[in-house]
């Protein structure tokens, strides 16, 4: 077996870099929907398929017309073109957490000022499927589920509040499914705060 890994190195003007250094209370938190696992997480994925004794053949019990291999390695979305067409037609784009390993507790605060928090609402998040069948099938505490899996949002955007709608209609033209998951609040205990359930 073999692991791959890859990376790239970019360059950009000092004053288009984000996140900027504007953010303020009350920015909206826009999500946009993962396309499943984004390849994070697979030490647990293992154990769970291991206990659930089904093969990596089997239909997928959350989409049986794919196998349940070819279900979990569903190719990882990949957000620059809408977004930079985003950047490049709105402004107030303010900050970008992509949504990896860490999941929303590691990803978010690393964007904010220390003096801000991310306030979520975890009852707007359309949870898909899988991670809904991970969860129960694993036995995986919701807490657990959102510091190692996306859960449905692979990169959420930090963005003024006059101009998140006009963002959000952009990045749906661009073939995005964009949802308000939440706003910048001043910083309290956490860097990442719940409202609501999330539904796993």
């Amino acid at each position: 077996d073999y692991d791959l890994a890859g990376f790239a190195v970019g360059a950009a003007e000092r004053g288009q870099l984000l996140p900027t250094d504007d953010i303020v209370e009350g920015d909206v938190l826009l999500g946009l929907s993962s396309s499943g696992l984004h390849s994070n997480g697979f030490s647990l994925v293992r154990r769970i398929v291991a206990a659930s004794g089904l093969a990596w053949s089997d239909p997928a019990p959350f989409n049986e017309e794919l196998s349940l291999a070819e279900a979990l390695l569903e190719p990882t979305r990949i957000y620059v073109k809408s977004i930079l067409k985003a950047i490049r037609n709105t402004h107030g784009i303010k900050a970008l957490a992509h949504i990896t390993g860490g999941g929303f507790p590691e990803n978010i605060p690393r964007v904010l000022p220390k003096d801000f928090s991310a306030e979520l609402d975890l009852e707007a998040i359309d949870v898909p499927p899988v991670f809904s069948w991970l969860a129960k099938t694993g036995g995986v505490a919701p807490e657990e589920m959102m510091r190692t899996f996306n859960c449905g949002i692979g990169m959420i955007l930090a963005v003024a509040s006059g101009q998140a709608a006009q963002v959000a209609a952009v990045l749906q033209e661009a073939g995005e499914t964009v949802t308000p998951i939440g706003r910048i609040v001043p910083r309290r205990d956490a860097g990442v705060i719940y409202r609501g359930s999330i539904g796993l």
